[in-house]
């Protein structure tokens, strides 16, 4: 994996550096929130660990920038704030998974590879387009139209129609969607997915003669018929 590492701390840079290098990842570190989001703006990474307490721009700001400019790439927050609320805010703010300080090589690891490995699927996918009966997502440019309709999405109301797409006709459930979407690892009680199938289905359902986006009561949501 080539894995861009942003974090001001020397010790703890030079720890994840070597234990990456020694796995075979090539790793770049950014030691503040400013040129990470430069680093990350201007070149493809497999992966991004970004600390959350930065310099100059902390780390969720970082993610957040990049989200909102459609850059999907898997992300890893390290931090020393370990509270249920904070790792929630983390995750929200489109986050893949939250590691607490201080921790393990063989767990930074496992969890670097995990986020990869969810993202990995979509990549091996030769496609560059899904289509169901009128609606199209093109993969390349992340464009969505319905109809010939243009329609605009949010980064994570873009990740939440691939994945339903890429399901069409399955049950996918809260607890699918929570992994493969939010990258959570645990239920954080919150209406997250509501709020989200909500605004998708006002997007690509609402104008048009029939739905897409359906309630499987007890169940949890499928694409199409």
């Amino acid at each position: 994996m080539k894995v861009l590492l942003i974090e001001d701390d020397a010790s703890v840079a030079d720890f994840v550096s070597a234990e990456l290098a020694k796995k075979g990842h090539e790793c770049q570190c950014a030691r503040n929130g400013s040129e990470g989001l430069v680093a990350a703006n201007t070149t493809r990474w497999d992966a991004l660990i970004v600390d959350r307490m930065l310099p100059r721009l902390d780390g969720l700001s970082v993610i957040k920038n990049l989200r909102e400019g459609g850059d999907l790439t898997p992300v890893l927050i390290l931090s020393a704030l370990g509270e249920v609320d904070d790792r929630v805010q983390g995750l929200q703010t489109g986050a893949d998974d939250y590691l607490v300080k201080p921790f393990s090589a063989e767990e930074l690891l496992a969890r670097l590879e995990a986020i990869h490995r969810r993202m990995a699927p979509l990549g091996a996918d030769f496609r560059t387009t899904l289509e169901h009966e009128d609606l199209r997502l093109d993969l390349i440019s992340q464009e969505v139209s319905r109809a010939g309709t243009a329609i605009s999405l949010q980064p994570r109301e873009y990740r939440l129609l691939e994945y339903l797409m890429r399901h069409a006709g399955q049950i996918v459930t809260r607890g699918m969607l929570l992994e493969h979407v939010w990258g959570y690892h645990f239920d954080p009680q919150t209406n997250v997915i509501d709020v989200h199938i909500s605004r998708l289905r006002q997007k690509i359902d609402r104008d048009f003669d029939y739905p897409l986006v359906h309630t499987v009561r007890g169940a949890g949501y499928r694409f199409g018929d």
